[in-house]
């Protein structure tokens, strides 16, 4: 049986790098994106190679249209020279960043920059990359928590996000023909460097603590494994849906 590989944009830290290694523990060869930190892409590499699978990491900006379709270029033909085909399995769009901004006081240009980021970048690199996700392959979205339930300061944010969870649906409509399925993880509160690493700050992880059935902050470490999940045979009946990773925050 040949080996699967996915495409993951944002690999090098947090979620990404987590969903990579999970994805490599279960037979996975990875491709990922990073942004500029070159040295934890390379981090990341070796520790995916450490459990006997294959990666290669490509800069990529979320912030430039163009750039999805060059990071898809240069994926494709890294496969093309490492497999004699250019075609891949997963991908997993989950490139990101955070502006902690209230309504009264976003500007465009930090406006423009979550529209770019979380919701032009993930419609046209999922573009670029349909014609060589294989029939029966997978795409998981990566959306927030934020979408069911609000926190000041996260509206540019939260409102690109909630697009992603319509376009997901649409994903799995159109492309069910092809026996691809479509589906969106919504993390709740994570302690990475996320949004500045205001999940780490002692106040408002108690905060978060309290509101949450668990009791805790979430992990990178609670996200991985459910997408590995989706990518696994066992999922393959899951489509069009959205599953919230929160630990029961809010509910």
């Amino acid at each position: 049986m040949s080996q699967k590989t996915a495409i993951i944009s944002g690999g090098s830290r947090g979620l990404g790098r987590d969903i990579a290694i999970n994805l490599a523990k279960d037979g996975v060869n990875i491709v990922f994106s990073y942004y500029q930190n070159k040295s934890k892409a390379k981090e990341v590499i070796s520790e995916i190679e450490s459990v006997g699978q294959k990666a290669v990491a490509f800069a990529f900006d979320a912030n430039k249209t163009k750039s999805g379709q060059e990071f898809i270029n240069k994926a494709t033909n890294y496969l093309l020279k490492e497999n004699g085909d250019t075609n891949f399995d997963f991908l997993i769009n989950n490139a990101g960043t955070g502006a902690y901004n209230l309504v009264s006081d976003t500007t465009e240009e930090q406006f423009d920059e979550m529209m770019n980021v979380h919701l032009k970048s993930v419609y046209f690199l999922t573009q670029a990359a349909l014609p060589y996700l294989n029939n029966g392959g997978r795409i998981i979205n990566i959306s927030s928590g934020l979408t069911r339930f609000s926190l000041p300061g996260m509206s540019a944010y939260a409102m690109m996000k909630g697009g992603i969870e319509v376009f997901t649906r649409y994903l799995a409509k159109e492309l069910g023909q092809r026996k691809i399925t479509a589906n969106v993880i919504a993390p709740g509160a994570i302690a990475t460097d996320f949004a500045g690493g205001s999940n780490k700050e002692e106040q408002k992880a108690a905060l978060i603590s309290s509101i949450t059935a668990l009791g805790r902050v979430g992990e990178a470490e609670d996200v991985g494994g459910t997408v590995a999940f989706l990518c696994s045979d066992k999922a393959g009946w899951i489509n069009g849906q959205r599953i919230e990773v929160s630990g029961g925050m809010l509910v």
